[in-house]
C-alpha cells in the first residue's frame, strides 16, 4: 500500500491510498466516513485491481476549499482518475453512490459504476429526511454543537436506532471522529438534492452516463433501498439492479467479504 495525494482544480489537496495491481477501481465514501471505513473492502479488492480509497473533501488527510459544490467533488475524482491513468472504474455507497453517478454525468473518464444502496426515495410512503434537516445541522454545527448534527443525520436520515447512536457515543475516538466530519454531512445533503421528495428520479441528470453500471442493494435493507435501486437502474442507460442478501445499508463496514466477489466479477467482466 502507498499513500499519495492529488491536487484537485480548486487547489485542495485530496489524500488517498493505492493498493494492488490491474484495473484502476476508486472507491468513493458515504456520508460521515472516510478512507478507513473502506479499507477492508480495498484489501479484499487488492489483488484483482490497482484500488483507490480516498478521503473525500473536509475528511481525513484531505482539504477542505470552501465554498463547497458538488462539482468540486466530481473534480476531486477527475483529478484521481488522471492520477492513475485517465479513466477508472468508481463504486460508491449511500451518498458516495450518488457523488460517483455525478462524477461519470460530469464528464470525468468513468468506464464502470457499481452503485450500493443510493439513498434516493422514489416513492410516496418510503422514509425520508425531514425537510428542514438541513438548516438544523448547519445551526447545530454553526453553534459548536457537532455531536447534535451527527446525531440528528445518522437517525433522522440514515433511519438508525437512537439507542444504536447513544451506543456509538461511549467509543470515545469513533465519535470523536464523527463529530469532526459534522460540517460535512450538508456535502452529503447538498449531493441528495432533488432525489428524495418520493417522485421519479431526474432521468436527464444522468442522460449521459453510457458506462456499463450494477446498482445494488441488501436483502436486509428497507425496502425504499429495493425501490431506489430498482427505479435507478431503469432510468441509467447502461444497468442492470441486483439485490445482496444477507446484507444492509452499512455492508461496506459491515459485510465486505459479500460485496466483493460481486464488485470482482462485475468489474472483471
Amino acid at each position: 500500500m502507498t499513500e499519495g495525494s492529488v491536487t484537485s482544480r480548486d487547489g485542495t489537496t485530496i489524500a488517498f491510498e493505492r493498493t494492488g495491481s490491474g484495473r484502476p477501481l476508486i472507491l468513493v465514501g458515504s456520508a460521515l466516513a472516510d478512507r478507513s471505513d473502506a479499507a477492508k473492502l480495498a484489501a479484499l479488492l487488492a489483488p484483482d485491481f490497482t484500488v483507490v480509497n480516498y478521503d473525500r473533501r473536509g475528511r481525513g488527510k484531505s482539504g477542505d476549499t470552501q465554498p463547497y459544490g458538488v462539482g468540486r467533488e466530481c473534480e476531486d475524482i477527475e483529478a484521481l482518475v488522471k492520477e492513475v491513468g485517465g479513466a477508472a472504474a468508481l463504486f460508491g455507497s449511500s451518498s458516495g453512490a450518488a457523488l460517483a453517478l455525478a462524477a461519470a454525468a460530469s464528464g470525468v473518464g468513468v468506464d464502470a459504476l457499481a452503485l450500493f444502496e443510493p439513498p434516493f426515495v422514489v416513492q410516496e410512503g418510503d422514509r425520508r429526511p425531514p425537510a428542514d434537516l438541513g438548516s438544523r445541522v448547519d445551526e447545530l454545527v454553526a453553534t459548536g454543537r457537532p455531536g447534535k448534527a451527527v446525531n440528528a443525520f445518522m437517525t433522522e436520515a440514515i433511519g438508525m436506532p437512537a439507542i444504536a447512536v447513544r451506543l456509538m457515543r461511549l467509543m470515545p475516538r469513533t465519535w470523536a471522529k464523527l463529530e469532526a466530519m459534522a460540517p460535512t454531512i450538508r456535502y452529503d445533503l447538498t449531493i441528495m438534492a432533488g432525489t428524495q421528495d418520493g417522485g421519479a428520479l431526474p432521468r436527464e441528470r444522468w442522460a449521459s452516463v453510457a458506462a456499463p453500471t450494477l446498482v445494488l442493494d441488501g436483502g436486509k435493507s428497507p425496502a425504499g433501498m429495493r425501490h431506489a435501486a430498482s427505479a435507478l437502474a431503469d432510468v441509467l442507460p447502461n444497468a442492470r439492479h441486483r439485490t445482496v442478501e444477507g446484507v444492509s445499508h452499512g455492508a461496506v463496514v459491515m459485510a465486505p467479504k459479500k460485496l466483493a466477489p460481486l464488485l470482482r466479477e462485475f468489474f472483471r467482466a
